[in-house]
């Protein structure tokens, strides 16, 4: 059974798809289910991105991964686990390397301890239908484009600015290099400069 550490040992990972999005509600129910169990929820660290769940490569799920490694951290909240990731392998990946570092994964809304080997299995079977509802909306998005394409009515994206909003790439310009942004996105640079050039 999982053990609560001391409150500087405790991680609270938060993530949304997009910059549109907003990340109080899983902030509140996080900080809800702290108080429950006697910690303050400013004691504890917290990391948010606002990345997709498609891949590893987020900021501030690299600042976690890093803090773990480095023996920082014990336990882990996230609000469901699909927060972590939208793929069975990266999420069994990540569950495994946790625990393979002594830390606790509290999945707080689906009531999960992901200490035990029922546990671990219960994650899979999530992980799994997470990456089955990620295959299904791909599926419908890619039927919906073929059929407006049939109708004469879908233009697609613009050149240049694919996987990027250019208010987006602006606020990221501010504290980021073309480079770093390219990297962050996983574009190309030229692909950043066309969405400035928008943005302007």
């Amino acid at each position: 059974m999982l053990t609560l550490t001391a409150p500087d040992s405790i991680a609270a990972y938060i993530r949304v798809s997009t910059y549109d999005q907003k990340t109080e509600s899983q902030r509140e129910e996080i900080s809800r289910w702290l108080r429950n169990h006697g910690i303050d929820p400013e004691r504890i660290r917290w990391f948010e991105d606002k990345e997709t769940g498609k891949n590893l490569r987020r900021p501030a799920f690299q600042q976690l991964q890093k803090a773990i490694f480095a023996g920082e951290i014990k336990t882990v909240l996230v609000w469901k686990l699909d927060r972590i990731a939208r793929t069975m392998l990266d999420g069994l990946h990540t569950m495994r390397f946790w625990l393979n570092h002594g830390v606790g994964i509290v999945s707080i809304t689906q009531q999960i301890d992901m200490t035990g080997p029922i546990g671990q299995l219960f994650a899979a079977l999530l992980f799994a239908i997470a990456e089955f509802q990620l295959s299904t909306m791909k599926e419908n998005q890619a039927a919906g484009i073929a059929l407006a394409k049939q109708r004469g009515v879908y233009k697609g994206r613009k050149k240049g600015t694919k996987k990027l909003k250019p208010e987006e790439v602006r606020r990221l310009r501010k504290t980021l290099t073309v480079a770093q942004i390219a990297k962050l996105k996983d574009v190309t640079e030229h692909t950043v400069y066309n969405a400035l050039g928008e943005a302007n």
